[in-house]
């Protein structure tokens, strides 16, 4: 998807002063990455803007969810507090927010060391965020549509009742929810030296079956186009023999919560296109492979 060029204006930096006392300096360096929120390095701190849509209640909620984990997995990044307590500043329309530097790059998850580590990882994250019980999330994760049984109707091309039927009893039998990151793949992870060392972006964090999390995960981590079971298979072994909260995953199970991932990220892409987003011949390379994806995992 492309990254959005949403500026640090004057308004925000005097705003980051203000509320949290923290000067933004010289030229603050814009971190890659990014397909709704910009985020400028400026020496220590992060300052994240974004999108519009996005109300501070909702960016509250999930930033509430990134302090949880982080007071019991030291890898999770969560947002500085201003001095009134909160998190958020609205400037010109938009939810502003302070962050701790994390000094690492984007994993390679070709290593099977690296895709060991991001497994271990999710399940203590999912250890520290089990007994975390939020209030109800503001605003429903794009994620959630569809994802109990009901048929999403901004994905006609995806629409597959067999699927929604199978979601639909997999809710019913497995009980088990609790905040999840949503969006864990190598994108939002640092490494430094081989080992992994930073969760960040936590916009998309909603309370739901870990098991979602997982499948999601191992098709991010270890089996990118859906070809490749053994590896993500390995992923979610090393998943549960670190301890994660998800139950048994057969490969049904997994593929069709995978399969559920993609008819969402198919939606985002169809919304993106229709609010003027422009892709470019990788973005719609990889749309179109995800989307044959979609099909080729039918159990």
């Amino acid at each position: 998807m492309p990254f959005v060029d949403t500026p640090l204006t004057a308004a925000m930096r005097r705003a980051v002063q203000d509320a949290w006392g923290r000067p933004v300096d010289g030229e603050p360096v814009r971190l890659y990455g990014g397909e709704e929120s910009a985020a400028y390095r400026a020496g220590d701190i992060v300052v994240r803007v974004g999108p519009a849509s996005r109300t501070n209640a909702e960016a509250e909620w999930c930033h509430g969810i990134a302090a949880h984990a982080a007071a019991g997995l030291p890898e999770a990044v969560a947002p500085l507090r201003a001095r009134d307590g909160t998190t958020v500043v609205r400037v010109e329309g938009r939810p502003v927010s302070v962050w701790s530097h994390v000094a690492g790059e984007w994993p390679d998850a070709d290593e099977p060391q690296m895709r060991t580590q991001g497994a271990r990882l999710l399940a203590r994250l999912h250890r520290a965020l089990a007994s975390h019980r939020p209030p109800p999330r503001p605003v429903p994760s794009f994620l959630e549509t569809g994802l109990y049984g009901e048929p999403p109707h901004d994905v006609p091309a995806l629409a597959d009742p067999e699927l929604d039927r199978w979601l639909a009893g997999f809710h019913r039998r497995r009980r088990v929810r609790h905040p999840l990151h949503a969006d864990f793949y190598t994108g939002n992870t640092l490494a430094r030296d081989g080992r992994l060392v930073a969760v960040l972006d936590w916009d998309e964090a909603f309370v739901g079956a870990p098991e979602l999390e997982v499948a999601s995960a191992a098709l991010e981590w270890a089996d990118e186009h859906g070809d490749a079971p053994d590896e993500r298979r390995r992923f979610i072994a090393d998943y549960h023999d670190a301890g994660g909260t998800a139950g048994e995953m057969d490969d049904e199970t997994v593929v069709q919560l995978i399969r559920h991932r993609l008819r969402r990220e198919a939606a985002y892409f169809e919304q993106a296109r229709r609010r003027g987003a422009v892709h470019d011949e990788d973005d719609l390379d990889y749309h179109e492979r995800r989307v044959k994806t979609f099909f080729a995992l039918w159990p």
